[in-house]
This record gives C-alpha cells, structure tokens and sequence, in this order.
C-alpha cells in the first residue's frame, strides 16, 4: 500500500490490512505460533468449565473409560467369551478405550466447538483452527488421568512394564493428530449443517464397533485385516495395546493407519481453511 493511500485511513503511516485469501490454502504454522497464548487459555478455560459445578469433578474422566470397561467385561467377556489373546479382558479392553474415549470425545467436542463459540468468531481475528485445537487439547487432562488408573490395573494384574512405553509420546501424538484432522473437518461442517450435530454422536458410535476395542484384530483373517487398518483408530488402539502390555508392534498396519490420518489431517485442514472466510457470515 503506497503512503499516499495511507494516508486516508485516518493519517497512520503503519496500517495492517487482514483479507481472506482466496482458492485452497494450507495450515499457516507461523500465526497459529502467534496465538499460542490464546490457545492455552482457550484450552484452559474448556478444561475448567467441564468440571464446573459438579461434584465428581475429574473423577468423571475416571468414571466414563472405568464405567465402560466393567460393563464390556461382563457382556463380551464374560457372556460372550470374546478371545483376548490371553490378556486379561479387562485391562485387554481398558487399553484400547484410553485412546477411544479421548478420540470419540474430542471429535464430538471439537465438531461442536465452532458454533459454541460463535460470540468470538463473529466479533474479533484469530486463526478459527485454534477453537477445535483447544477443544482436543482439553481432553487430554482426562488421557492422562485415566491412564493412571490403567498402571493400578497392570499392577493388579502382574502385566509388567516394557520398553514398549517409550513410544507412548508417540501413539498419543497420533491419536491427537487424528483427532484434529477428523474434529477440524466436522467443526467446519456443522458450521454449514447443523445436521451434523446429531450426525456425530451416531457416527461415533458406529465408528467404535469397527475398531478393534472389544475384539482382537486376530478375530478377523489375516487377509482382510488390512481393511481394518484403513480405520486410523485400529493402528492407534492396537498401538496402545502394544505400548501398555508389553506386545510386539505391527509396524506395517500402525503405518497404514498413520498414513489414513495424515490424509484426513491435510483434507480436514484444507477444507477448514477454504470456508473459513465464511464462518462469521453463516454462524
């Protein structure tokens, strides 16, 4: 902008102008760096106003993968005989449900995230990426605390501790960095159709029975288990299974899986990114 059309704007010679960017762009890495700061609070602000005025408080991060793990127990371990690969089905189907709670909550939370938030996204700038981001990044104080409980369950147990746990950072990054990808992608279609908002939940629940969380991936041929990890959960939740109890990674389905994730990031992203100019107007 010359000084001479500078000028007009009320004699400032300094004068940043924001206009949306027309046509497919990417993630700009750089101004999501620059509102850090927004993010940690944002993300603070989700983990306070969850727990709330409740009297359980974080117990209930506890409750719901504890919860669900008793109730799986007993109608498909217990009624049904579901193999485990003689791990105890208990902690068997407890290490699979840390990645899934937080998956299939931070999906849901995070596709709901931008139509919650409408009072900011209609009155002030920011990178919109950082309302789902800190919605998935709130759900990983429960991740953490629930898998406390899980180490209590390996000790009651006897499943000793391997190696295997150095590559925790790296399966939790994964799950975060689905959750992301998928949540970006429903955030920006709930803001379009609201369908979406009943669509999740029932998507979510689907979504659970074809991952291997109650039933060993051993259930299925050898020669269709590929199809299964076209799923990125499957190498996730078989990766913490790997992580926690001490069993040999599947290096070739983790690969497959984290290959469908980074695809469904980059679709997620860019599709975000290519409506994002119109959040305001529709929201």
């Amino acid at each position: 902008m010359s000084r001479e059309n500078t000028e007009q704007y009320f004699g400032h010679d300094h004068l940043t102008v924001i206009e949306p960017v027309k046509g497919w762009r990417m993630l700009d890495w750089r101004e999501l760096w620059a509102y850090r700061q927004l993010l940690w609070v944002l993300t603070a602000r989700d983990v306070k106003v969850r727990y709330k005025q409740t009297v359980l408080g974080a117990a209930w991060a506890v409750l719901r993968p504890l919860t669900t793990m008793l109730i799986f127990s007993v109608v498909f371990g217990r009624l049904a005989k579901m193999p485990s690969d003689g791990i105890p089905y208990p902690i068997f189907v407890y290490a699979a449900l840390l990645p899934w709670t937080f998956f299939a909550a931070a999906i849901t939370s995070s596709g709901q995230s931008l139509v919650g938030s409408s009072h900011l996204v209609s009155k002030v700038y920011f990178p919109r990426l950082i309302i789902p981001l800190s919605s998935i990044g709130a759900g990983l104080v429960d991740l953490l605390v629930s898998s406390v409980i899980l180490v209590l369950m390996m000790s009651w147990y006897q499943v000793g501790l391997s190696w295997n746990l150095l590559a925790a950072p790296l399966l939790i990054a994964g799950v975060v960095f689905t959750a992301l990808g998928i949540g970006t992608l429903l955030s920006a279609l709930t803001v379009a159709y609201r369908d979406f908002t009943h669509v999740t939940p029932f998507m979510v629940q689907i979504w659970m029975y074809v991952t291997p969380v109650i039933f060993p991936i051993s259930l299925v041929p050898e020669r269709w288990q590929w199809l299964l990890y076209l799923n990125p959960m499957t190498g996730i939740v078989e990766g913490f299974r790997s992580v926690f109890l001490g069993r040999p990674f599947d290096l070739v389905g983790l690969g497959m899986s984290f290959a469908v994730s980074v695809l469904l990031f980059v679709i997620g992203v860019a599709y975000f990114e290519r409506v994002e100019r119109r959040f305001a107007d529709v929201i």
